[in-house]
């Protein structure tokens, strides 16, 4: 029976058998059943094809709730309380127990004893964060970190306790808001659980161009390669692992898609306000064909670099476990270790330590603004250089090798008719108008063959930011979400219907979130620099290279005519 359901996010089709959805788009559902990940359905414009299930809401009509969330799956272990779960914005994201591509069974031998079916779903919140303000009675019962870490000399954010009397600046309306979602409301008026101890910190720096997070004291980077197909069940199942070699330890693991789309999910879970890099995403045909496994691989390399540059991210106890774990048992105990981290979401917000220099909150709000304006720019113009270079990438494939090859095929037919009147044929002319037209139809395939020496790799890095660059508008909202309970509070306290202690502790929670956003704000753009740097270096040495070997080609072709 067909649904009616609604696009959450945007999708760009990438083969014949996928549809592309606009967000808010309505959409009709063939059937709830999704295969792998995916539903088939109709757009607006009355196209029928397949789109992930994670970008969609099917909506209904019954009490309570007027949809069914595609957008998440549940995620954890057997015995653990903790009802968080991850939704992602994202189709190359898969759960345990949940749909998959290529990876599309259960944890098999990784984990084959753990269930997670015991979760309820839930709202999904920030980048795919949960609602850790709905489920803090599970949540925080037990705290599983038998270590301590010395609180450093900075500012620890703490979040007050509320046992005694709730906030009174009001709550959002809409509770289906990011700010909600997420927890930060929660956090920003006091609603946290405060932990007794706190095994891990991110500290937060005053930088030359202002707060940096603190810099990984053991940078490292890890390798992506050899990308191999294996099989399991006596061939039944297949899948494809990627040796993982960090330079830190220079020991390799071997991992599926499937565990890159675990550590996905617990990222999401956990880092609130960081823009995660997404992941390649899925394909529903073809997962085995050259041309795929080759772009996936090259875009799991700059996934890889970007989470082992990033101060907070390459910290992570769960990433440390992903790329150093080589035996099955402690992958499993480290894996449940990590599904069950309580500093998740909101939580994860008390474990930044800020510095104790002063920031007039109206200048955060002003240079948080100004990047707001400018990511919304970028994304902009990203989008139109991807619709270029894939246009062109489309151009050199058919359109040039086939003009190419026309000319050369034109020249060739002008050697063939010189042969006609053998008398006043000239055999080295003809021999070198032929060869011209070889050569044309050579440099049509050189031409044919070129995106993948520059092309592919700008429109890796192009795909990278789509995806970073579409998380801020969330992590900005939560930014706007605290400094609206600020002024709230603080006009609360003028009016004497707020104490002003607790005033300042919205000021002061609030400034937790502002200089986590100007952090990330600042490793964006020290990386965007970076990145597009290497880009276009990249692409204009390549474009060299290539138009020398078309040269020379010519060049040699030429001289078959000096000596007529």
């Amino acid at each position: 029976m067909a649904l009616k359901a609604r696009a959450l996010y945007n999708f760009q089709s990438e083969n014949k058998e996928e549809i592309s959805i606009q967000e808010n788009e309505e959409l009709v559902i063939f059937s709830e059943n999704s295969l792998d990940g995916w539903l088939q359905g109709q757009n607006s414009r009355g196209e029928t094809g397949l789109f992930p299930a994670s970008y969609v809401e099917i909506l209904r009509s019954r009490s309570g709730s007027n949809y069914t969330d595609y957008s998440g799956s549940p995620a954890g272990s057997p015995g653990h309380d903790s009802s968080f779960y991850t939704a992602p914005p994202n189709p190359g994201i898969s759960y345990q127990g949940s749909f998959e591509d290529d990876d599309d069974d259960d944890w098999d031998d990784w984990d084959d004893a753990c269930t997670v079916m015991e979760e309820p779903r839930s709202a999904p919140g920030t980048n795919g964060h949960p609602s850790p303000s709905l489920q803090y009675p599970a949540a925080y019962g037990h705290h599983q970190h038998a270590g301590y870490r010395p609180k450093p000399a900075l500012e620890r954010q703490d979040s007050m306790s509320s046992s005694k009397r709730g906030s009174v600046v009001g709550r959002n309306l809409n509770r289906f808001s990011c700010f909600v979602r997420s927890g930060v409301e929660a956090f920003i008026l006091g609603d946290v659980p405060l932990m007794s101890k706190i095994a891990e910190a991110y500290c937060i720096e005053m930088g030359s161009k202002g707060p940096q997070w603190r810099a990984n004291p053991h940078p490292f980077i890890c390798s992506v390669e050899d990308p191999t197909k294996q099989t399991k069940f006596k061939g039944i199942k297949s899948y494809i692992s990627y040796k993982l070699t960090p330079s830190n330890i220079n020991s390799p693991v071997y991992r599926r898609y499937k565990h890159f789309d675990w550590l996905y999910n617990r990222l999401l879970h956990k880092f609130t306000v960081i823009s995660v890099p997404h992941l390649p995403e899925k394909q529903a045909t073809g997962r085995f064909e050259e041309d795929f496994i080759e772009k996936r691989k090259r875009r799991l390399i700059l996934w890889m670099d970007h989470m082992t540059s990033h101060p907070v991210l390459s910290q992570y106890e769960g990433f440390q476990h992903f790329l150093c774990c080589r035996d099955e048992k402690q992958w499993k105990l480290g894996k449940r270790r990590a599904e069950k981290d309580e500093m998740v979401g909101a939580s994860f917000l008390l474990t930044i330590q800020i510095p104790t220099e002063h920031q007039d909150l109206q200048d955060v709000e002003d240079r948080v603004d100004a990047f707001k304006a400018f990511s919304k720019k970028m994304d902009d113009s990203v989008l139109q250089l991807t619709n270029v270079a894939s246009e062109l990438v489309r151009k050199h494939v058919g359109g040039f090798r086939k003009e190419f090859q026309k000319l050369g095929n034109a020249f060739q037919a002008i050697s063939h008719s010189f042969h006609m009147d053998p008398p006043y044929s000239s055999d080295a002319l003809n021999n070198a108008i032929s060869h011209t037209g070889k050569t044309y139809e050579t440099v049509g395939e050189m031409f044919a063959e070129q995106p993948k020496n520059d092309l592919f790799l700008m429109l890796d890095t192009l795909s990278l930011y789509q995806g970073l660059l579409s998380n801020f508008p969330d992590i900005i909202h939560l930014q706007k979400g605290a400094f609206a309970k600020v002024k709230e509070s603080q006009r609360m306290s003028d009016e004497g219907r707020m104490d002003q202690e607790e005033a300042d502790g919205i000021r002061k929670r609030c400034r937790v979130v502002g200089f986590a956003l100007q952090a990330e704000m600042n490793h964006f753009h020290e990386r965007r620099v970076a990145d597009f740097k290497r880009m276009m270096q990249s692409y204009l040495k390549q474009q060299i290279v290539f138009y020398q070997r078309v040269s020379q080609q010519l060049e040699k072709t030429l001289r078959m005519y000096d000596n007529l």
